[in-house]
């Protein structure tokens, strides 16, 4: 295993990485193993040790591994400060660089394919919920007439109601130069990724978060930072020992009904996230895809609070589906310009088709009643839900959902590991346990809505089997 290839035309130190980053991309080498120490490597290795020291400290700054106090080396076990790009000539080695697919996740994407298995992993709503519209009939000389209405920016009559909707649900005061459409919030994200940081500069997002595995990070060479979230959402206090030691440049939020987790900053949070970023002028991205599906009164978005320091995302996706993958950004006009330049210089081409269907969905004089019913059949189902989890809380700790599409619950007795989750697939019961969002095994996001009158009894008779099943190997402690 721990040999060299003598024939490469690297230096030594250089060949070492090389090989345990490839070690850890295929498994060989699993998130928290031991590395050997130092002088054996060396022996190994057949090298003086400087060049294994070297070799791991290369791996430590670019997040590979890390090194603890009396445990020794260890491969990190998760993706905080980790990057893609080193700051070494073997780049050639990683251009192409693709992590390894999570195990769980593999095997979850095969069960998808199964009628037989209940997916509430997948993060969109059912298909009987989306709500329908009629399409008009579109002629292809139709549609390269609406072409012409086409804009850096975006479909013009779409980004006007963008621009609509935004002031009057949003209450944020935009003109149409100030948004730029984008094919979903994804894309929306690489873009900002590209004009606004640098290779190895550092991002703070929650902890944890879906943006956590989300490989335009890496693809970027950004490293990740995680804050905690309490009750009141991500935790000003340490986000500034972050700003502090680890140099952050840009601050990634999901205030609103966070992904995993379903919860949602206060105002007050809001208002101290906002002072901090202008106390080191550190630009706010505020991702807010799930607003419209509130069942609350919500707290006053970031960007109504602070124009000029956040930038603001929004889709269409959590209400039509991801195959209307149409989303936006909302900054100041040079930002939007930069972006749309930017766009233009990667090609990333965006269709008129989908934003044709978009804005007449959006012109339907019944579309607010539609999205109405929508939150209200939500809310039945949360409601429906929590009823039955109820019987489990002594087992399982979970917050009351107040909108969004997820439910997070939190194991209350001994700590889980990775194979532990595996129990679910067995059931195939497909749930995103939270080591595919940070580094920990103790809960789990269900997205609830996937849950209908014929198979929430099949969920939680299926749930109540792993839960007793989970207790047991503690070895009956708590049974």
């Amino acid at each position: 295993m721990w040999q060299l290839n003598n024939q490469k035309n690297i230096p030594v130190y250089q060949q070492i990485m090389e090989q345990l980053i490839e070690y850890i991309q295929n498994g060989q080498l699993l998130p928290g193993d031991r590395l050997p120490p130092e002088r054996k490597l060396a022996e190994t290795y057949q090298v003086n040790r400087s060049t294994v020291v070297h070799a791991l400290d290369e791996l430590v700054a670019l997040g590979w591994i890390v090194r603890k106090r009396g445990s020794g080396t260890l491969v990190n076990e998760g993706n905080w400060g980790r990057t893609a790009n080193p700051r070494i000539d073997w780049r050639r080695r990683l251009a192409d660089n693709h992590f390894q697919q999570e195990a769980y996740l593999v095997k979850l994407q095969q069960q998808l394919k199964s009628v037989q298995s209940l997916d509430l992993y997948t993060g969109e709503l059912p298909l009987n919920l989306i709500p329908s519209f009629r399409l008009p009939s579109f002629k292809w000389e139709t549609l390269l007439l609406e072409e012409q209405k086409q804009s850096p920016l975006g479909y013009l009559p779409l980004q006007e109601l963008i621009v609509q909707r935004i002031k009057k649900e949003q209450k944020i005061d935009v003109s149409s130069d100030e948004v730029l459409i984008t094919s979903g919030a994804k894309q929306a994200m690489f873009l900002l990724l590209q004009v606004m940081l640098q290779n190895g500069d550092s991002v703070a997002i929650e902890d944890p978060s879906f943006l956590y595995s989300l490989p335009i990070f890496a693809t970027a060479g950004i490293r990740l930072y995680g804050v905690e979230l309490d009750s009141q959402g991500m935790r000003v206090d340490q986000l500034e020992q972050l700003i502090l030691t680890k140099k952050i440049k840009m601050i990634l939020v999901n205030p609103t009904f966070q992904n995993p987790t379903g919860r949602t900053m206060s105002l007050q949070r809001r208002k101290e996230l906002i002072d901090l970023s202008r106390k080191y002028q550190i630009p706010i991205v505020e991702d807010d895809v799930f607003s419209e599906l509130a069942f609350v009164d919500l707290p006053l978005s970031l960007k109504e609070l602070a124009p000029d320091e956040v930038i603001h995302l929004g889709s269409l996706s959590k209400i039509f589906g991801s195959s209307l993958k149409i989303g936006w950004i909302v900054a100041n006009r040079d930002l939007i310009v930069r972006l749309a330049e930017a766009r233009q210089m990667v090609d990333f081409s965006l269709s008129v088709f989908p934003q044709v269907v978009a804005s007449t969905a959006l012109k339907d004089p019944y579309f607010n009643q539609k999205q109405q019913n929508l939150v209200d059949t939500l809310k039945q189902s949360a409601h429906d839900f929590e009823k039955e989890l109820k019987l489990l809380s002594n087992d399982w700790q979970f917050e009351p959902i107040e909108g969004g599409l997820y439910a997070y619950l939190t194991w209350k007795n001994k700590k889980l590991t990775r194979k532990d989750w595996e129990l679910f697939l067995d059931e195939q019961l497909l749930v995103a346990p939270a080591f595919l969002f940070s580094n920990d095994t103790m809960s789990l996001r269900i997205n609830y809505t996937r849950l209908n009158q014929e198979n929430l009894a099949v969920f939680f008779n299926k749930f109540q089997q792993i839960t007793d099943q989970l207790k047991k190997n503690e070895g009956g402690q708590y049974e």
